[in-house]
């Protein structure tokens, strides 16, 4: 990577350029991560992700540099939050319980379910479960899980980078279904939970902004925005 007298080898000559990518992913990552979670630590995986993005990457790849190496240094942040194991058990524990809850009373009332009937379901009191709420929002960044196989596949990322997928109608397909299956979930979403998503992912608002435009503590946003993925994962689990 660096010549004999410690400079960047040219094809690394742009590597600095794309920096600001990786601290801008960062930043965006870390704001659904527990406190625990280190920036520099995001950082650094992020790094190493656009040095492999740039050794990889070769023109004809089907997509943009600047497109390959997000997704190179997306991929390798959650490999290092997936190696670092920083959701705890029982807040895994918690996901799952809230998620089938959420499956299990929709199926039953035919309607989004209320935090009340959600909580009795579980078993706990309101204020448990708003706790419970707050606790898996660090963990619903990404299921991890969903990102790697048993069967020696290799990574996500690698399986699903096709070239040019413009030339894959099976994947145009499957992701226009997803898409409007994830629309179709989302207007069925209670109306205070459909502003949370909107204004948290549409419009990059922080939970302190989401809160004093709705009128409730950061707390709360959290709740719903928790509430809200939990509702969304239970309606998506077929993709």
């Amino acid at each position: 990577m660096y010549t004999a007298k410690g400079t960047l080898q040219p094809a690394q000559a742009g590597f600095e350029t794309y920096l600001p990518l990786v601290r801008r992913t960062a930043h965006r990552m870390i704001g659904r991560l527990p406190a625990n979670v280190e920036m520099d630590d995001l950082i650094q995986a992020g790094v190493m992700g656009l040095m492999e993005a740039m050794e990889r990457y070769e023109d004809g790849h089907g997509a943009q540099f600047e497109t390959f190496a997000l997704q190179r240094v997306r991929g390798a942040m959650l490999d290092e939050l997936r190696g670092t194991d920083w959701v705890p058990r029982s807040v895994r524990k918690n996901q799952r319980e809230i998620a089938e809850a959420v499956r299990a009373l929709e199926h039953k009332l035919h309607r989004a379910p209320t935090d009340s009937e959600i909580a009795r379901h579980l078993d706990v009191s309101l204020a448990e479960y708003h706790a419970m709420l707050v606790d898996v929002r660090g963990a619903q960044l990404v299921y991890t899980d969903d990102y790697e196989t048993d069967d020696d596949e290799g990574h996500y990322l690698d399986r699903h980078m096709a070239p040019d997928e413009r030339a894959d109608p099976a994947a145009q397909l499957a992701d226009r279904r997803f898409r409007e299956a994830l629309v179709k979930a989302i207007e069925h979403l209670p109306e205070r939970e459909q502003y949370v998503m909107s204004m948290y992912y549409e419009h990059d608002m922080n939970l302190k902004e989401i809160a004093a435009v709705l009128g409730v503590t950061e707390s709360r946003v959290c709740q719903l925005h928790s509430q809200a993925v939990a509702r969304l994962r239970s309606r998506l689990r077929a993709y």
